[in-house]
């Protein structure tokens, strides 16, 4: 038993299946410092029409509450487009997480377009609203990009009202620490992004998993062993019941099937009998399984929590 499952009490089961989370590649523009599946230009791994065709059919059977696209930067799969407007014509919510610097690369402008006539909700990394705090997580002009893009978005409808959400995630690695409070933090965003004339619906606030580079950071530190003391100093029990795993499966870009995109990362595919690939994928079966834990869970239940939506507690 690991200690993330000693302080749980036990094994965790999946609760249900609202959630269908979409790893198109591991192919990105950027190579955070923070990266926990070390996404990167020198990454070949994309989704094929094959397997988006395999997940299309799945969750048109299973109907989801949301489609949750994620990659590297999905906008480098250049399957994503067709496999986008099946879903929409499918009538199934759709959220994309972009990077958002990618749509203000050459070739890539015509995602502005798509997004907003499909009124694809987007998620986009904006781990600080300082530029001498981003440009070095992730690269030189980046912040620029990034909000030049929401510029661009916030007038094709986005984060307006009655528009699609445009949420910013905040996941920067000041050090071993944990997120602070996510609505203190979302009213300083506003505040900083407003100098810039642009808006967003909401802030989510991520924890850094000691996984991927992330991890490698630490370790050059010697500041892992004190993380991860202190993920196992916070959990919060009553982070539980609303735990992502719990009602969603993660596809990866091959079509292996996970419990979370951390599991992803560390080749934790979905076992205890449950499918772990989509050629295989058993609705019934998937929304009753016993959950792949590890000590890395811990870092969804510190604090106040952490999922893909944010703070939890």
């Amino acid at each position: 038993m690991n200690m993330f499952d000693e302080l749980a009490g036990g094994d965790l089961a999946a609760t249900g299946l609202n959630v269908l989370q979409v790893n198109v590649g591991l192919k990105c523009n950027l190579s955070c410092s923070h990266c926990h599946l070390e996404a990167g230009p020198t990454r070949s791994e994309l989704m094929d029409a094959a397997t988006l065709d395999a997940i299309a059919a799945t969750a048109e059977a299973v109907r989801p509450r949301i489609v949750d696209i994620t990659g590297g930067s999905p906008e480098l799969n250049p399957h994503l487009p067709a496999f986008l407007r099946r879903l929409h014509d499918a009538g199934l919510p759709l959220q994309v997480r972009s990077n958002l610097a990618i749509l203000m690369e050459p070739g890539f402008e015509h995602f502005f377009d798509l997004y907003a006539g499909l009124r694809i909700d987007l998620v986009a990394s904006l781990p600080c609203y300082l530029q001498e705090n981003v440009d070095p997580m992730r690269g030189p002009g980046v912040h620029a990009k990034v909000i030049a893009a929401m510029r661009r978005l916030n007038a094709l409808g986005y984060a307006q009202p009655e528009g699609p959400r445009l949420d910013l995630v905040f996941n920067h690695p000041l050090g071993p620490y944990l997120p602070p409070c996510q609505k203190g933090l979302e009213d300083a965003y506003r505040a900083e992004l407003a100098k810039h004339g642009v808006v967003f619906s909401n802030l989510l606030t991520i924890t850094n998993m000691p996984l991927g580079r992330y991890l490698e950071e630490l370790e050059s530190k010697d500041q892992a062993d004190g993380y991860w003391q202190l993920l196992r100093e916070k959990f919060n029990p009553d982070t539980l019941p609303g735990l992502m795993c719990r009602k969603q499966v993660n596809i990866g870009w091959d079509g292996s099937l996970y419990d979370c995109d951390f599991n992803q990362a560390l080749g934790l595919k979905i076992n205890h009998g449950a499918p772990d690939h989509i050629r295989d994928f058993d609705q019934e079966a998937l929304a009753a399984r016993v959950i792949v834990t590890g000590p890395h869970c811990l870092g969804c239940t510190a604090g106040a929590g952490s999922s893909c939506g944010g703070s939890l507690a």
